[in-house]
């Protein structure tokens, strides 16, 4: 079942509280534990509360904090995102909404309003987010004011929009019609998949009907009488500015009477007619001008029951009826007529079953790289790690420290003299205090001669001296290593100046190798537009045999588990299944064919082309039987010459964050950086290896 669920809009005024209050009652009497989210809305004054979530959360009172019910307000988020920082905005609703989901059983999120202008940023925004959160959306859509032809169009562009990025659960077209459903189905139907359902609601007049508190809102208006009745709906209004006995024929019911406040006698006549069982009633007055009546007319009021809000409001009648023919009506906390009745035309209209079963057996494919990047930070808070990196000197390494120290996600050990280091954080204005880090030379540190000491241990069957174990400790990427050996640190990123040899030599020769593994190899993170996917091996291992192509595909499987994804293994080669001939391909079918003998559980497919690997279209023309193809989240490439050229074609051409190489195989995590590596990327890569050190 998903943990959440998205209600989205791509237009104002589509009646969307109906669907979330519909939605809410539906969600509760599945589940005791349902939470509510908006992750932007829209600007208040100090010490108020959003209508929306104040709606919600006292009507069906749910325990939560209000500051958790939200992220942004409208006027953050441009802000933000005019200043660059769209990730940002993104990062902090995950991490918001990612609160709630631990605490309930399920969240329901709902989206901006459309009320404003740059509509586009807006669509863009929501569909950002409920791509980013991985949850379904339900499309409300509204149909008042528009002719056929014109709600089949914006339904189905609401659907193609959202569609390209997230799962589609359900269309609402609300405020339609009754007349034309069975018009609207049958052209619906052409142009929509049967897997989206479609749900109809009729437009209630009640619904879209103001009530004077939020006339009195609109006009900033002052109450004369009537304060418990500003719920009153208004059906309609007439501007009483002819004799009361012309007047009176006029009136219908819940009707809102609009005249100048020195008019006693259209004042009196209409209380009088509210009264009688002669006259329709009306729902308030509202009185012009800025004017009150004088005080024995205020006193003849009061004496009379059944008074109706009586509204002094400044402006000339026909202004004020203006202003009041253009205020949108909204559902409020203390309105509970409009609530219960929105609740019963959603059940009543909605198939709650088969919605609920739809949301129960959903399983959403979508895994963006904010969401991985979320899932990796939280594991790695969750049992902080030490992490050395040998080249305290470099910048970005310097940078990436400085963020990693900000998130609080590890403790960090730089490897350098600490002057020098300081002098280079000052001189790249980077904010990094050394007193919240650990910085060592080897040479002066008090484990260098017990270091030294060690190696000349572990090394000496291969003709190393104390002098030569001297010097090589003398080296930080042997001192670094030296330090997870001897459980100073926990895992060791390195690689932005050094190479690769440079920094896996001292692992290979004293960390080692695991116990089942014989060679190490290596991965990559590709964090794609819309999904991750695995890269391997594409920095270690040059030209692999049948056997340790096979071993390279068996680890990246179970690193891929280990961090959160299902692997979905294809063995790549220039031929897809068994149309294709040559040694190359050979030991791509061999390889697949050990993968499947030892690890039988593991979904494989190979020799595969990357296209039908990765593209479902394709994958399923060439390999329709296969669960592999078109889906592929892991691809191992037959040789280092490939996989390293297509990683970084991908990463250049797509913009795609490449996390690594991640090293596989080893007993203690070295992870390697490329030369070419982004601060963004040492930050990535040493989370990555403090998870990788939990599992040790």
């Amino acid at each position: 079942m998903s943990k959440g669920i998205y209600v989205a809009t791509i237009e104002p005024n589509s009646g969307k509280s109906l669907v979330v209050l519909g939605l809410m009652r539906m969600l509760l009497g599945k589940t005791a534990k349902v939470g509510y989210f908006r992750p932007i809305i829209e600007d208040i004054e100090t010490g108020q509360m959003d209508n929306h979530i104040s709606t919600v959360i006292s009507h069906f009172d749910i325990d939560i904090n209000y500051k958790k019910t939200f992220a942004y307000t409208r006027s953050q988020v441009l802000d933000l995102y005019n200043l660059g920082k769209a990730g940002e905005v993104i990062d902090e609703i995950i991490k918001k909404y990612k609160y709630l989901e631990e605490r309930f059983d399920i969240v329901l999120v709902e989206g901006t309003d459309f009320s404003h202008e740059n509509s586009s940023v807006e669509l863009d925004i929501n569909i950002l987010i409920s791509k980013n959160l991985g949850i379904p959306v339900i499309i409300v859509s509204q149909g008042d004011k528009k002719d056929v032809r014109e709600i089949v169009d914006s339904v189905q562009l609401a659907h193609d929009t959202f569609q390209e990025d997230v799962d589609v659960l359900s269309i609402m077209a609300n405020k339609i019609d009754m007349n034309n459903i069975s018009i609207l189905k049958e052209k619906l139907s052409n142009r929509i998949s049967n897997r989206t359902g479609i749900t109809f609601i009729p437009k209630i007049t009640s619904l879209a009907n103001p009530t004077i508190k939020e006339i009195v809102n609109a006009l900033d208006g002052q109450i004369l009488f009537g304060k418990d009745l500003l719920n009153n709906q208004v059906a309609n209004f007439g501007v009483g500015t002819m004799q009361l006995r012309n007047y009176l024929t006029h009136l219908k019911d819940d009707s809102l009477v609009i005249t100048s406040g020195d008019r006693a006698d259209i004042i009196l006549g209409a209380l009088q007619a509210h009264a009688s069982k002669n006259y329709p009633k009306i729902s308030g007055i509202i009185l012009t001008g800025g004017l009150i009546p004088e005080d024995s007319i205020l006193k003849l009021i009061e004496g009379l029951s059944g008074v109706v809000p009586i509204i002094s409001v400044k402006g000339d009648t026909y202004s004020v009826a203006n202003a009041i023919g253009e205020i949108k009506s909204r559902i409020y906390a203390d309105n509970s007529e409009k609530i219960a009745t929105s609740i019963s035309t959603f059940e009543k209209h909605v198939d709650t079953d088969k919605l609920s079963d739809k949301l129960i057996q959903f399983q959403s494919d979508i895994f963006t790289p904010r969401m991985f990047q979320y899932n990796l930070l939280q594991r790695a808070l969750k049992n902080k790690k030490h992490i050395v990196l040998p080249e305290g000197y470099d910048e970005r390494v310097l940078r990436a420290t400085a963020k990693l120290v900000n998130t609080q996600v590890v403790n960090i050990t730089l490897i350098g003299e600490k002057n020098k280091i300081e002098e280079r954080i000052e001189r790249y204005d980077i904010t990094l205090n050394t007193n919240d880090i650990n910085i060592v030379s080897p040479t002066e540190s008090e484990h260098f001669d017990d270091y030294v000491n060690t190696l000349y241990e572990l090394r000496k069957h291969k003709n190393v001296n104390l002098e030569m174990a001297k010097d090589m400790m003398s080296d930080v990427s042997y001192f670094g290593t030296m330090m997870i050996y001897k459980g100073h640190a926990d895992g060791m990123v390195s690689g932005a100046v050094h190479t690769t040899q440079h920094t896996l030599r001292p692992a290979l020769q004293f960390i080692k190798t695991k116990t089942d593994v014989n060679i190490v190899s290596s991965i990559f993170f590709m964090c794609l537009e819309d999904r991750i996917s695995v890269f391997g091996d594409c920095a270690i291992n040059p030209n692999p045999n049948a056997s340790q192509l096979a071993e390279i595909a068996i680890s990246s499987a179970k690193t891929t588990t280990d961090f959160g994804i299902e692997p979905k293994v294809a063995m790549l080669s220039y031929s897809s299944g068994t149309s294709g001939k040559g040694a190359d391909v050979e030991k791509v079918r061999e390889a697949t064919e050990i993968v499947k003998k030892q690890e039988p559980q593991i979904k494989i497919e190979g020799p595969i082309q990357y296209d039908a690997a990765v593209d479902m279209r394709i994958g399923k023309s060439k390999l329709p039987d296969s669960e592999v193809a078109g889906r592929a989240s892991v691809l191992i490439f037959p040789d280092l010459n490939t996989g390293n050229n297509t990683y970084k074609a991908v990463q250049r051409e797509t913009g795609a964050l490449a996390i690594g190489p991640v090293l596989q195989g080893l007993n203690k995590p070295v992870n390697d950086l490329s030369r070419g590596c982004t601060a963004d990327d040492i930050y990535s890569t040493v989370i990555i290896t403090a998870i990788q050190a939990q599992d040790i």
